[in-house]
């Protein structure tokens, strides 16, 4: 398992790529849907301090290892669903 320097750091960069992707999406496809855009960056902003706080203060009681595997497979679906709707734009 990483340590929880590392995780922050890893969900960061994803978040920091998803709104790379959004904004560039947007630009090139020239669609003027800023309510969905402002709705995906709003999301991917929460998903990100949510995340972060949750690597920081785990569940206690639970086993460190299922709750970080349980952290990371919600972590993918999210990141799966917003990576969808950016290609809806």
């Amino acid at each position: 398992m990483a340590n929880k320097r590392d995780l922050k750091k890893i969900i960061n960069y994803i978040c920091d790529d998803l709104l790379s992707e959004c904004v560039a999406a947007t630009l090139y496809c020239g669609n003027k849907k800023n309510e969905e855009l402002s709705t995906i960056l709003t999301s991917i902003a929460i998903i990100r301090n949510n995340y972060v706080r949750r690597v920081s203060h785990p569940e206690p009681g639970m086993p460190a290892k299922v709750y970080f595997n349980n952290l990371r497979m919600k972590l993918n679906g999210q990141i799966t669903e917003i990576k969808d709707n950016i290609a809806n734009i």
